[in-house]
C-alpha cells in the first residue's frame, strides 16, 4: 500500500504533513501539484477520494480568492475549473491511500489513513 502526498514545498502546513508521515515511517511519493498539475480526471478522483466538493478545497486566505472569488457563486464545474487553472488555491496537503484521502492539517487528520484497513 502506496501513500501519496500532493505537496507544496513553500507550504509550512504541507512541510508538517509530509514530515509526519516521515516520523511514521512513511515515504511517500511526493507530488508537487504546483509543478505537476492535476488533470481533470484525476481531480475528480481525489474530490471522490476525499469526499468533498471542489469548492470545499479552496484556499480561502489566499490574496487571489479574496481578490478574484470571495463573494461570488460558483458551480462545482467551475470551482474545477479555476482550482484546476489556479492550484496554488487547492488546501494541502492532501493524502492519498489507495481509496481515501484526507487533507494533511492538522497533520492529525493523516491518521484516519493510516488506522484504516
Amino acid at each position: 500500500m502506496s501513500y501519496i502526498i500532493f505537496h507544496n514545498p513553500r507550504c509550512k502546513k504541507s512541510r508538517a504533513g509530509l514530515a509526519y508521515l516521515q516520523t511514521k515511517g512513511i515515504e511517500p511519493i511526493i507530488r508537487d501539484y504546483q509543478k505537476e498539475p492535476f488533470t481533470k480526471a484525476e481531480f475528480k478522483d481525489l474530490l471522490m477520494k476525499l469526499s468533498m466538493k471542489p469548492g470545499d478545497l479552496v484556499r480561502k486566505q489566499e490574496d487571489d480568492y479574496k481578490k478574484k472569488y470571495a463573494g461570488k457563486n460558483f458551480s462545482d464545474h467551475e470551482w474545477t475549473l479555476i482550482l484546476l487553472e489556479n492550484p496554488k488555491l487547492i488546501t494541502r496537503p492532501v493524502v492519498v491511500r489507495d481509496f481515501k484521502a484526507v487533507i494533511g492539517d492538522p497533520v492529525e487528520n493523516i491518521d484516519r489513513l493510516l488506522k484504516a484497513k
